[in-house]
């Protein structure tokens, strides 16, 4: 039987040397069953794992596609041409329209006032390179020189290539950081050359490591950003096309840089309505707004989480049911020792101290080992599935904060009935 603490005179909420014997005496309560304590626990401790794992995979992943969003620039709109795999419908759209063009870049930089930076984009997929690929070939983009301010690249070795070079289609490329490690391994590939079809290309830059997502996001095409060659528009069409294609000007990309955020969507809207009109709506394109997809993503991500934590917290609210049902079951092992508690001098008040300070400990030790769990389950996570996981400090105090909450009030009941116990059939009670 625990030993029987009496409790000092005075008020019961300012003296806290009144909480130590009764926190004493439950940390010997709870050690005195081990294990109906541990299996206590276990609600919270599969709880507040399951908060912790379940945010930390929400997190990772929302970092992910905000870091790609926002690496396609806030101030940016994009047009993306929308291929067709199947051969009738291909025609079907060519009838009413020409498809994405030089044609269309042009209208739309000479009229829409708020661009001050545009370039398109004509994307070439290669079977071999010379150097021979260690990984999957590089894809080619033909952009022009204002890409690297309109993309937000870096340079971590030499240059990028001016407008002469666009206009002269001379064949130098920039490469990508994956597409510099799978041609040159370690070497300096700056000034060396890369055989693109049958083009010998010189190299004249590298750029730092992009964030790629391996599926597709609001429109934009699954691409490894790293794994690519930039060579000015003009090569890219003059070069490594046929002679068909370049007469038509195909593209299949432009970017457009915008004066102020708050022009963006005013400008996507402009645009829009220019290739609706020209292209007699045939829906072969989509125009990507990346303000409007982060703001779309930050509130999807908002739900996501809420209906995680609410998921998770079933686990939470079956393990308060748990404390509670322990609670109940000591209060009829502890009847006895009550009432020999309130005929030396407890009051009802220390009764429920006692009780409460229990079930908190129940709840700070399951939560504390929840985390743990937690953690350790976004790592195995991260590591089996190859998913992104980050674990928040925020997320370990929602989970932390309720379990202790959830703890607390499934408490309070039995600490409640315990206290309004008749001190003389307590004491009889056997």
């Amino acid at each position: 039987m625990p030993v029987l603490t009496s409790p000092a005179a005075g008020p019961p909420l300012n003296d806290y040397k009144r909480w130590i014997p009764d926190l004493r005496l439950a940390i010997q309560n709870l050690l005195a069953h081990r294990l109906r304590s541990l299996l206590t626990m276990l609600g919270m401790i599969f709880g507040v794992a399951a908060v912790v794992s379940m945010l930390s995979i929400g997190a990772g992943a929302r970092q992910k596609v905000m870091a790609l969003i926002e690496q396609m620039g806030v101030r940016n709109v994009i047009v993306e041409a929308k291929e067709t795999i199947e051969r009738q419908s291909h025609q079907k759209i060519r009838k009413t329209s020409p498809g994405l063009t030089l044609q269309d870049y042009r209208i739309i930089r000479d009229d829409v006032g708020d661009v001050i930076a545009s370039t398109p984009r004509k994307r070439v997929t290669l079977s071999k390179t010379i150097p021979k690929s260690r990984q999957d070939a590089p894809a080619v983009y033909g952009v022009g020189p204002s890409y690297i301010e309109i993309a937000g690249l870096s340079l971590v070795q030499g240059r990028f290539f001016n407008a002469e070079e666009e206009s002269h289609a001379e064949a130098v490329c920039v490469l990508g950081a994956a597409a510099r490690s799978s041609l040159f391994g370690a070497a300096n590939p700056v000034d060396q050359y890369v055989k693109v079809s049958e083009q010998w290309f010189r190299v004249i830059g590298v750029v730092n490591p992009q964030v790629s997502s391996q599926t597709e996001i609001a429109g934009v095409p699954a691409q490894d950003l790293n794994n690519i060659i930039y060579v000015p528009l003009n090569a890219a069409m003059l070069r490594l096309e046929d002679s068909y294609s370049y007469l038509r000007d195909e593209i299949d990309g432009i970017y457009l840089h915008v004066r102020d955020e708050s022009d963006v969507p005013e400008v996507a809207q402009v645009v829009r309505a220019i290739l609706d009109s020209s292209h007699h709506s045939a829906g072969d394109f989509s125009v990507i707004v990346p303000a409007e997809l982060l703001a779309e993503q930050k509130r999807t991500q908002r739900l996501f989480n809420a209906v995680m934590v609410a998921i998770a917290s079933i686990s939470l609210l079956v393990g308060g049911i748990g404390i509670m049902n322990i609670m109940l079951a000591s209060i009829l092992e502890r009847t006895r020792e009550i009432g020999v508690r309130r005929a030396v001098g407890a009051r009802k008040f220390d009764i429920i101290r006692q009780f409460v300070i229990e079930a908190a400990m129940i709840s700070f030790v399951g939560g504390s080992l929840g985390i743990i769990c937690g953690f350790v389950m976004s790592r195995m996570i991260a590591w089996l599935a190859g998913w992104s996981t980050i674990v928040t400090v925020s997320s370990i105090m929602l989970a932390f904060v309720v379990s202790i909450t959830v703890g607390l009030v499934f408490g309070i009941y039995p600490a409640l009935k315990a206290a309004h116990l008749d001190p003389v059939e307590a004491i009889r009670y056997e």
